[in-house]
């Protein structure tokens, strides 16, 4: 079956026929891929699994995409897929998941070292000489006391110590974590027995380690790793928060984009309807496009600092940065589509965000200047006064009461009427 009888258009939107797992696995493996980039992400990981392809369709995707898939699956009923993943692919999850801002995240660390150990000892051997020794030596080092070693002489005290275990009658080990001691020791055992120089060179690290000095190493080699993919330093992200005048705002005309890639499948975001900007990216090279759209909410989710364990956060970002681009362009182009193609073609995202963001902005600074006993109305206010400014569902039609991304302009005049109406 080729790729145009798999995909049709329907009202510029890519359509797809449903395939069973059979008709799926008979497909050329060019169309398998093309038809996993239009299904839900439980329906993508089962047909990758169940695929005699599955290692193949895996690795051919972007760290980015198939990390997006790992978190939109759940990371437990993951394992299976991170036991396919490339070292790249893997090390790309582990950066993602093992910090939260500055800090590294111990027993997230130990429960992903427990899903990479599920998988098969092939796997981990490949996987193993990507692993940061650093950061290996910062994990064991919250986690095992070691004694002992080539040609040492135990102290008294180590003597007397109740030791847990040794792997090869050298180094000593005591577990400090007993309830990762199972996971800590699988992992040590199949280092000394497959690697036993990077065992020895990890226990005399360890036994030395000056945690602190680590923990800021490790985080400076995984910024770096990031960077190299697309994710810049947190204070070239935050500029993307940067305020500028809607009013004498000129959209340039010039943007070079630099091919860097294949353009990655992001998660599914909430859009309420056909907007605007899904109108003007239906008229462009959607390729580049996305290649730009995905620097920049990696740029947000960086600015952020989401918690990217934390997927609805994740998606609210990337739902912020949807909206602030669809009303820059509404604004901009007051609803003339060609304008629209024009000014997206010609000026770079990350200013029509700013752009998007500093209209938004406006609303708070004079929501800041307001007070309001009333519930609803102060719900209002509490949202606008936020750093990042919400927008309080009660005004929608469904008048839930709760809140979400700016996402158009018309919920920029209905806010401001609202304001308006407490001011007078």
């Amino acid at each position: 079956m080729s790729q145009k009888n798999l995909i049709g258009r329907d009202a510029g939107r890519a359509t797809t026929v449903r395939l069973s797992e059979d008709e799926f696995r008979n497909l050329p493996y060019a169309d398998k891929r093309t038809y996993l980039e239009r299904v839900l992400p439980k329906e993508r990981m089962a047909l990758i699994l169940d695929d005699p392809d599955a290692k193949k369709l895996t690795r051919a995707m972007q760290p980015q995409e198939l990390y997006w898939l790992f978190k939109e699956n759940g990371a437990a009923d993951s394992v299976e897929l991170l036991g396919l993943a490339s070292p790249l692919q893997c090390v790309f999850i582990l950066d993602m998941e093992l910090w939260r801002g500055w800090t590294f995240l111990e027993d997230q660390a130990v429960e992903y070292l427990g899903y990479i150990l599920k998988g098969s000892e092939e796997h981990f051997l490949e996987l193993l000489p990507h692993l940061d020794f650093n950061l290996l030596s910062l994990l064991l080092g919250r986690e095992i006391i070691v004694a002992g070693g080539i040609g040492d002489l135990n102290t008294d005290d180590e003597r007397q110590t109740d030791w847990d275990h040794t792997f090869d009658d050298v180094f000593l080990i005591k577990f400090k974590n007993p309830e990762h001691a199972v996971i800590i020791g699988f992992f040590l055992e199949l280092v000394c027995r497959f690697d036993n120089p990077l065992y020895v060179a990890l226990m005399e690290s360890v036994s030395g380690e000056v945690d602190i000095e680590s923990e800021e190493e490790c985080y400076h080699i995984k910024s770096g790793r990031l960077a190299d993919l697309g994710f810049p330093p947190h204070d070239e992200a935050i500029e993307i928060y940067s305020r500028i005048n809607p009013a004498t705002f000129t959209p340039g005309r010039d943007k070079e984009l630099l091919q860097t890639g294949e353009a990655v499948t992001l998660p599914e975001t909430y859009l309420s309807g056909k907007t605007f900007l899904e109108r003007v990216i239906l008229r462009i090279d959607a390729e580049l496009f996305s290649q730009e759209l995905n620097y920049l909410i990696n740029t947000a989710l960086v600015a952020d600092e989401a918690p990217f364990a934390d997927m609805e956060y994740m998606k609210s970002v990337m739902e912020r940065v949807y909206g602030y681009l669809n009303i820059a362009l509404e604004y901009l182009s007051k609803g003339d589509e060609a304008k629209g193609v024009e000014i997206i073609t010609g000026e770079h995202l990350k200013r029509l965000f700013q752009l998007g963001f500093s209209i938004v902005l406006g609303l708070k600074l004079r929501a800041d200047k307001l007070t309001e006993s009333d519930y609803a109305a102060g719900k209002v206010l509490s949202g606008l006064k936020t750093s990042r400014p919400a927008f309080y569902r009660g005004l929608d039609s469904d008048g839930i009461d709760g809140f979400r991304e700016f996402r158009e302009m018309q919920d920029v005049t209905k806010m401001s009427d609202f304001l308006k109406g407490l001011e007078d």
